[in-house]
């Protein structure tokens, strides 16, 4: 789609994946990887950072609960799943104790779905109410002082056109540019697309795509 390859981040998703294939894929060049769970995190990270002495970067990509934020600093570089307000100041208190600022990707849900996790993103150039709420949200996040909000973080749906998918990822950049213009903040990164989409979500201006499957094989 004309764009430079060099901008766009690959971030391997090892979820259920064991340490030895994870130290491959790094051995062969990947350096973002991504994990879904905070525990398997926990258990895998330091056994594969034994194995190889390649620098990577640890994304957590899954549902955080706010009880688990303590768990979440140590173990990650870059958190792209923040949803809550709740999340993210409890990131930025624990991020305090340890003298250090998190990496954080708000994660917004504008494709509507009830089984999506995010902030209430869908419709938001449309329904007032659904936009000033996450407006307010943002700017609170902003103000954390050990959260560094590098960016926006979504899912598009599953099995359908698309058309639809497209949509979604296009709204999700128009929303990235709008709060960037409007709250006068930078937001360089926009994580969209997986294996089944990513071209769609690279053509809709995606920084980031997280791939598991078409990376690691299928999962049991």
């Amino acid at each position: 789609v004309g764009r430079d390859p060099a901008t766009i981040t690959l971030v391997g998703i090892s979820k259920l994946k064991p340490a030895e294939d994870i130290v491959s894929a790094v051995e062969a060049g990947l350096q973002h990887l991504g994990e879904n769970r905070v525990e398997e995190g926990a258990a895998k990270i330091p056994q594969v950072e034994a194995t190889t002495d390649r620098q990577i970067i640890w994304h957590m990509v899954g549902h955080v609960q706010s009880r688990k934020a303590k768990q979440v600093v140590p173990l990650f570089d870059l958190v792209q799943s923040v949803d809550s307000l709740r999340l993210a100041q409890r990131l930025s208190r624990f991020a305090e104790m340890r003298d250090r600022k998190l990496q954080v990707l708000l994660e917004v849900n504008v494709s509507g779905e009830a089984s999506k996790y995010g902030f209430a993103g869908y419709n938001w150039y449309q329904d007032k109410v659904v936009k000033d709420n996450l407006w307010r949200e943002v700017e609170a996040i902003l103000q954390l002082p050990h959260i560094e909000v590098m960016g926006l973080m979504t899912m598009a749906p599953f099995d359908v056109e698309e058309s639809v998918i497209r949509r979604v990822f296009a709204d999700m950049y128009c929303l990235r540019e709008e709060l960037q213009s409007s709250l006068r903040t930078s937001l360089p990164e926009l994580s969209m697309g997986m294996t089944d989409d990513y071209p769609i979500a690279i053509e809709e201006g995606a920084t980031m795509v997280r791939v598991g499957r078409a990376i690691f094989g299928e999962r049991r």
